[in-house]
C-alpha cells in the first residue's frame, strides 16, 4: 500500500468484463479484486454506479442561496 492510500484511502476504478466486475486502485498500490454477477448487464450497471464520484456533481444539487456563486460559475462555464 502506498502513502496516498494510507492517508486518503483507496480510489478504486471498476470495469465490467462480461459478467465479472473487476476493480483496481487508481493509485497503483496493487489492491485489486473481482466479483461475478449473473449477467454482463448487471456487472456493467454496477461498474457505472461505483465509478461515479461525488465531485462530478458539485454544484448541480447545491442549495440555492448558500452556493449561489458555485451555481453561477457552473452556468457561465457551460456557455
Amino acid at each position: 500500500m502506498n502513502a496516498a492510500c494510507r492517508m486518503l484511502g483507496h480510489r478504486p476504478a471498476f470495469v465490467a468484463d462480461g459478467p465479472v466486475l473487476r476493480w483496481a486502485c487508481e493509485r497503483d498500490c496493487g489492491t485489486t479484486g473481482h466479483k461475478s454477477y449473473s449477467s454482463a448487464a448487471d456487472a456493467q450497471r454496477y461498474a457505472t454506479a461505483f465509478n461515479r464520484r461525488d465531485s462530478d456533481a458539485i454544484g448541480k444539487r447545491a442549495p440555492l442561496i448558500g452556493l449561489l456563486p458555485l451555481r453561477l460559475w457552473r452556468l457561465i462555464r457551460r456557455s
